[in-house]
Order: C-alpha cells, then sequence, then structure tokens
C-alpha cells in the first residue's frame, strides 16, 4: 500500500517537473528575445520550476509521512482490540469458541 503512494507520488513530482519544461520550451519558441533576455528568463523559470519541485517533494513527503502515522496507528489500534477479542474469547461466558 506504502509503494503505490510513492509511486504516485513521484509520478506526480515527475509530471510536473516535465510540464515545467515543455513551457518553458514553448514560451522561448513563441516569445522571440534576445540572447542575454532568454538566459535571464531560462534562469528565472528554472529557478522558479526547482523552488516548484522542491515544494511538491516536500508535501510529498509531508503527506507520505502522515499516511505512515496513520497506519502506525491504525495497526496498533486492530493489535489492541485483537488482544482483547483474544483475552475476552477463552473465558467460560463467550462458549469457549474463538471466532477470529
Amino acid at each position: 500500500m506504502a509503494r503505490d503512494d510513492d509511486g504516485a507520488a513521484g509520478t506526480v513530482i515527475l509530471a510536473f517537473v516535465l510540464g515545467t519544461i515543455t513551457g518553458a520550451a514553448v514560451a522561448l519558441l513563441m516569445a522571440p528575445a534576445t540572447g542575454e533576455e532568454t538566459r535571464r528568463l531560462l534562469a528565472e523559470k528554472a529557478r522558479e520550476g526547482r523552488e516548484r519541485a522542491n515544494d511538491a517533494a516536500r508535501q510529498g513527503r509531508d503527506l507520505m509521512n502522515r499516511g505512515k502515522e496513520t497506519l502506525s496507528s491504525a495497526m496498533e489500534r486492530g493489535r489492541e482490540a485483537y488482544e482483547q477479542a483474544r483475552g475476552g474469547a477463552a473465558g467460560p461466558a463467550t462458549g469457549g469458541g474463538d471466532t477470529l
């Protein structure tokens, strides 16, 4: 389950980066400018793309960490419920059958 989330986050980040690069290339082709202006524009777009990719990666890590915490908490509660049910099922009041 966690691997699916990791793959989805990586796919989103990759798609975002490729979209940024494609958008910058189209902008350069559609708006002719001098070499200096083009280099400045490329540097600016690269910086913006890097910042956005870093933000997306941070958000992905945060989401993954929250998912891990949720899963860990759910597993612990399930383990506790199992132990309580197992302890309660052994008594004579339940009919002696273990239904888990």
